[in-house]
């Protein structure tokens, strides 16, 4: 019987344009293929380190099986590692479609003044992006309008802080220090949170909301687990059915 070939990792070459290198890891992800087998292959825990995840990310790449979302942005992180121009960033989006939730996340780009994306999905419009936003707000709007498509409507977007390149690191990854709930605001305020947000991220004066006084949003005690408790069968359903 025929092996499956296995699709060789890139390797980035001096000669590449960050865009070209950015399409290339994108390009690999695709040969990996989406996962649409309702098996997840790669347990990936958010709360892991850095360096945990990393080894994932090696495991995926050894193991050449289809990847979801989740394991795109881990993926994507380990791929662009030691490219100190390029800055990553998670974005996360809850949506609503017919009676049910749904989640899906992608690795934010910023490079060289612009935005854009990297990620795996089953609609080709809700993955990577170009790296050609002039701002985060545009980038996250044209998320958006390519859900609308899919009569999705975005209830929360949630942005992480900056990646660091140190695969090695014991810190976990940021996955939400910006929450909007788009779906009660305007389209003049989430793009007024997006820049200030976008602007402190540029300027990395912001610390993971764990760094953060107990007042703060999101409290990381006990007092927070009954209420988690009683969301989590919801969310177990939502979590479910990525897109």
């Amino acid at each position: 019987c025929v092996q499956p070939s296995v699709p060789p990792v890139p390797n980035y070459k001096l000669s590449m344009s960050i865009p070209e290198w950015l399409q290339t890891i994108q390009t690999y992800m695709k040969m990996l293929q989406y996962n649409h087998t309702g098996t997840q292959f790669f347990e990936i825990r958010k709360t892991r380190p850095l360096s945990g995840l990393m080894e994932t990310a090696k495991e995926m790449t050894r193991e050449s099986l289809p990847i979801k979302c989740l394991e795109a942005v881990i993926l994507g992180i380990y791929l662009t590692n030691g490219q100190p121009s390029v800055e990553r960033f998670p974005i996360s989006f809850k949506t609503h479609f017919s009676g049910n939730y749904f989640h899906h996340v992608v690795l934010g780009i910023y490079c060289n003044g612009r935005y854009g994306s990297l990620g795996m999905s089953r609609r080709s419009d809700l993955m990577d992006k170009p790296l050609t936003y002039r701002t985060l707000s545009d980038l996250i709007f044209d998320f958006e309008d390519s859900y609308k498509k899919y009569l999705h409507s975005v209830k929360k977007v949630k942005i992480g802080l900056y990646v660091p390149h140190e695969p090695h690191s014991f810190q976990p990854i940021e996955w939400k220090q910006l929450v909007l709930n788009v779906s009660k605001m305007m389209r003049t305020e989430v793009r007024k949170e997006l820049e200030k947000f976008a602007r402190d991220m540029r300027m990395k004066i912001l610390k993971p909301s764990s760094a953060h006084s107990p007042m703060k949003e999101r409290p990381r005690g006990k007092s927070l687990s009954p209420r988690r408790r009683q969301g989590s069968p919801q969310r177990r359903a939502c979590r479910r059915d990525k897109s």
